[in-house]
């Protein structure tokens, strides 16, 4: 069973920054992508940055410049840098990794961030 433990959220204040980790585990082949999603009260699940398997990332528009998807060099642990924190960004973030042909999602942290 494909586990997916996230951790680093919190209470930060704008301008200020995070640093979300997520770690893959139980899977018997490296994930072929993982990525950052978010979700704020009242709105969909949006992606915020994906990062393929030796491939290259991408963001949502709004987060492009101030935060940064990362990976180590067996796949399994993803990292999003976030910097210049503003309100709109508070939200849950998921971890989502992609096995084979199924998405495996952790269980959420919670970005605030105060004015």
């Amino acid at each position: 069973q494909v586990q997916l433990v996230e951790s680093g959220g919190g209470l930060v204040q704008a301008g200020g920054s995070l640093r979300l980790s997520c770690a893959a585990s139980g899977t018997m082949f490296p994930p072929n992508a993982m990525g950052w999603y978010r979700q704020a009260p009242g709105k969909q699940r949006e992606l915020v940055a994906r990062l393929p398997r030796g491939g290259m990332a991408t963001y949502v528009d709004s987060v492009k410049g101030r935060f940064i998807i990362s990976g180590d060099n067996a796949g399994n642990t993803v990292y999003l840098e976030m910097s210049s924190l503003k309100v709109e960004d508070t939200a849950v973030y998921y971890c989502k990794a992609e096995v084979v042909s199924h998405g495996y999602w952790g269980q959420g942290t919670q970005v605030t961030v105060s004015s």
